[in-house]
């Protein structure tokens, strides 16, 4: 009997005085395994959809979501009833954004907290390094579809009318992001930031007298004999609502490091910091079952407040589709080739684990908002070790906005073209300079590309009025370019994760068994390290949380 047809035969009975074998010949017991029946083409379908019913009711709210919405346009809703329709997505909002603080901070210090100075310096310049590469490459995709489909036209100009200008600095933009990676108060940082802006200020000059030299000589014959009063423009400082992410992600990356040099007096804090990323991350599967009912109610709402549809595509339904033609390539072509080219890994699968966050990050148009949910989909169902998604994620929903660096360099090209203004090489260099810098600096909050796109502009010389006829349609496109966003940080975190693995395995076999050293002389204690016995091949599209490398020792 061969060992296909002993799987299907029933178990045999093997006691002490059992002959019976396979084959019958040698007299040796055996102890042959049954294989479970395969489940039928119904059974596995339902097991399918129940495993990735999230999922499912997720892109079920997107695409329900439009289609509601669009039909709903069609019928008269009162005020209260659009204020209803919308509460559950204010809610969705309200919740993830409540998470946002105490995931990045729990996050960062027990990832970094868990990683030697060498290490964690090795994975943050890899980061970096793709962060920047991805980004000019946006950026140039842009200027060269933006050159190409000339969507510009100064007819366009005159059908949407000018708006108002706003003085903006680049200088003063680059210091603020300074000024922000160290906040004077940290309890401040969790909602408000800093930002430089200009006030007009009311200047009294005082009367002025003739003068005369010292031979009697006039001087100065313009006399007032009442004071004159000028309105001047002035820096100040003020302090506007957000969360200053970028000065707690500085601070939370220096308290991590020196935690991790703080040895065993150090270890009650890195447990503290690891349970609360745990139960931060249980709270994120509740919000996730309940993102399904506020994605639909936003993109329903957002759909209500749009005004004459018809009338925004035929003004700047050219510009809408090189910012659109742009995102799908940068996320199609330009993400996968970089993630495969390294990693030697199918970047479908890589994306089909991302669906949920990427559903979430079109629905709320904010990276910083979807980062819940970031995380969620790299640990669990790509399997990429917590200690990279913890230090990767958070820097680059802050400072990786590949969608935004491509949008800002397509709209400040279309403004120009509008305005007839020839823009020569040095000026297409200055575009994508501009608006790779001016993208790191933008807020993960929604409508951020909308500010920095001023920079982009004074950089150039256009009027920074012109960007209110772009705002119509930036809706849409902000919801576009944060999903992407979003899919280049996964991207990133996933190569990272590959590039690092030997200097984790490395440093979990070092460090684990001091660990275990130390348990034997203490006892037995919970802390989220990497065991030692952890293979370093382990593909990056494994689904269980028990696969994640985490483990209790």
């Amino acid at each position: 009997m061969d060992s296909d047809a002993n799987a299907r035969v029933p178990m045999l009975q093997s006691g002490s005085g059992a002959k019976t074998t396979a084959s019958g010949s040698n007299g040796v017991q055996t102890c042959v395994r049954l294989t479970e029946p395969r489940p039928g083409v119904v059974q596995r379908c339902i097991d399918w959809n129940l495993e990735n019913l999230l999922l499912i009711l997720t892109i079920a709210a997107v695409v329900g979501g439009g289609v509601v919405g669009g039909l709903l346009r069609y019928t008269y809703l009162s005020d209260d009833t659009q204020m209803l329709i919308k509460f559950p997505g204010e809610i969705l909002m309200r919740m993830l954004k409540m998470l946002i603080v105490p995931l990045i901070v729990s996050s960062l210090i027990a990832g970094l907290a868990q990683l030697d100075a060498k290490s964690s310096g090795k994975m943050g310049s890899r980061a970096i390094i793709y962060y920047l590469a991805t980004t000019v490459l946006a950026a140039v995709l842009g200027i060269i579809l933006v050159l190409i489909i000339h969507p510009g036209d100064p007819s366009i100009k005159k059908q949407l009318g000018g708006g108002t200008p706003r003085k903006v600095s680049t200088i003063d933009a680059f210091l603020d992001l300074i000024r922000n990676m160290f906040p004077e108060n940290l309890l401040e940082a969790c909602f408000k930031q800093m930002q430089t802006v200009y006030v007009n200020v009311t200047k009294t000059i005082p009367a002025s007298k003739a003068t005369f030299d010292a031979n009697s000589t006039l001087i100065n014959a313009t006399l007032n004999s009442v004071p004159q009063t000028t309105t001047v423009l002035t820096r100040s400082s003020e302090m506007k609502d957000g969360t200053n992410i970028l000065g707690l992600i500085v601070f939370c990356t220096a308290y991590g490091i020196v935690l991790q040099q703080a040895g065993a007096s150090g270890e009650v804090m890195i447990r503290f910091f690891i349970t609360l990323n745990d139960i931060i991350m249980k709270i994120v599967i509740i919000v996730m079952w309940y993102s399904p009912v506020g994605i639909m109610s936003l993109i329903i709402g957002k759909t209500l407040e749009l005004e004459d549809v018809r009338a925004t595509a035929q003004q700047l339904g050219m510009y809408m589709v090189t910012v659109v033609v742009g995102l799908v390539i940068h996320a199609c072509i330009t993400l996968p080739l970089i993630f495969f080219s390294i990693t030697r890994q199918n970047p479908l699968t890589f994306f089909k684990g991302m669906l949920q966050a990427w559903a979430t990050a079109l629905a709320t148009a904010s990276s910083a908002a979807t980062l819940p949910i970031t995380f969620k989909c790299l640990e669990e169902n790509l399997g990429v070790d917590k200690r990279v998604t913890r230090f990767v994620l958070p820097v680059g929903a802050t400072v990786n906005m590949d969608g935004t660096a491509l949008y800002e360099a397509v709209a400040a090209i279309f403004i120009a073209q509008m305005n007839n203004v020839h823009l020569g090489i040095g000026d297409v260099i200055t575009v994508s300079l501009t608006a790779t810098a001016a993208s790191i600096g933008a807020a993960s909050v929604p409508s951020a590309g909308l500010v920095t796109m001023l920079l982009v502009l004074t950089a150039l010389g256009l009027p920074t009025e012109d960007i209110s006829m772009i705002v119509a349609v930036d809706w849409l496109l902000d919801r576009l370019r944060t999903s992407i966003n979003v899919l280049g940080d996964a991207f990133g975190a996933g190569i990272v994760y590959y590039l690092s693995k030997d200097e984790l395995d490395k440093f979990d076999q070092e460090h684990g068994l001091e660990l275990l050293e130390s348990q034997r002389q203490t006892g037995p204690r919970k802390l989220s390290m990497v065991s030692p016995t952890r293979g370093g091949s382990r593909p990056l599209n494994q689904n269980a949380l028990s696969n994640n490398p985490e483990t209790e020792i």
